[in-house]
């Protein structure tokens, strides 16, 4: 199934009625012209080798985007395998197909704890960190400055569970530089691109758990502090890694949202998918599930502001990185994506697409 426009409806809870997910239907409205029409715009993370040998994940990718960014490519371990050398294959292609089928490419991520190549271990002063963060920064983007209008340049900075005097994720940056290569970072970035957004990226906030409560809390505290030194950035990117056995904290996911919009910064739904390992194995039922979590996430956010951009952390069942962490224990695939591992819409694209074609 290609081309493809699908039966409005209501989001949230109300989607969990009965046959609320069975009727899909096909009409000429292509992704690209729903987006032309004023909806927002959604997109996947890409794997790049895929698009050259399989058909079919090409085609959906072409069939539902307006947005790509490669699940890896840009991350420290690809693109700088050592010290001296930048390896741009894996972003060059996607952004040649991006360009080749009218999509945007965002790109992830410039400063992360995660994907580290092993000689960054060897980074031995402060000094030397910031000269080395400055060059690869100024490298990544200055390469496709114009042509990424979109980053995460810094991702996952909060601490899994913060506290006191450790808000702030370990990495190398935090232990070389402090809480300050957050701002190396963002103004470096800004200084090499005026015209690009950027992002700061983080995940675990959606929940109603301590944990998520402090975590919302310690990334507003870092948003405050940066705007209120002037350091450059633009949007919050709210990732979406969503268990499935648990409830959205709507009204405290919709605060931070209001919060953030308060700062005038921009929302965007960055890695979306459903962790569904504890969910029932049917997957008519599983399937709802997932879609019902996705709506009430995505209504959460909508309540409060109109996100910029919803990417989900792939497309198709078929490829997704939620097995190699969350791996059903009964031997059926994870559904965590909008389409199954045939390429076929599940409840999750019904979801997203009435989502991001309501502001049309």
């Amino acid at each position: 199934m290609r081309r493809r426009d699908f039966v409005l409806g209501a989001l949230g809870a109300g989607l969990a009625s009965t046959g609320a997910f069975d009727s899909l239907v096909r009409n000429d409205i292509t992704a690209q012209a729903a987006f032309a029409r004023g909806g927002i715009p959604y997109g996947a993370a890409v794997r790049t080798d895929l698009l050259d040998t399989e058909l079919d994940y090409k085609e959906a990718i072409i069939d539902h985007c307006q947005i790509v960014v490669g699940e890896g490519g840009l991350k420290w371990i690809d693109v700088r395998p050592s010290q001296e050398q930048f390896v741009f294959d894996q972003p060059d292609r996607l952004i040649d197909f991006a360009d080749r089928n009218g999509m945007q490419m965002r790109g992830h991520t410039l400063a992360w704890y995660g994907a580290m190549p092993d000689w960054t271990k060897t980074i031995a002063s402060a000094d030397e960190a910031e000269r080395e963060l400055v060059h690869h920064i100024t490298t990544v983007v200055g390469r496709y400055r114009g042509r990424i209008p979109s980053w995460d340049v810094v991702n996952e900075a909060i601490a899994e569970t913060p506290m006191r005097g450790s808000v702030i994720r370990n990495s190398v940056w935090q232990e070389r530089l402090g809480p300050r290569y957050i701002e190396i970072a963002l103004r470096t970035a800004a200084a090499v691109d005026p015209s690009a957004q950027l992002v700061i990226n983080d995940y675990n906030i959606e929940n109603p758990t301590s944990q998520c409560r402090d975590r919302r809390k310690a990334l507003l505290d870092l948003l405050r502090s940066l705007k209120d030194r002037d350091v450059p950035f633009h949007a919050v990117g709210i990732q979406g890694h969503l268990p499935g056995d648990m409830e959205i904290d709507r009204e405290g996911l919709s605060r931070f949202v209001e919060d953030v919009k308060r700062m005038q910064l921009e929302v965007l739904v960055t890695e979306l998918d459903v962790i569904d390992d504890t969910l029932p194995a049917n997957e008519y039922d599983r399937d709802r599930i997932v879609a019902r979590r996705a709506g009430d996430f995505l209504a959460a956010i909508g309540e409060a502001a109109r996100p910029s951009a919803v990417l989900t952390w792939g497309i198709t069942d078929r490829y997704t990185w939620v097995p190699m962490w969350f791996k059903r224990s009964d031997g059926k695939l994870n559904r965590p994506l909008p389409l199954d591992a045939s390429y076929r819409p599940k409840a999750l694209m019904k979801v997203i697409d009435e989502f991001t074609r309501a502001a049309e």
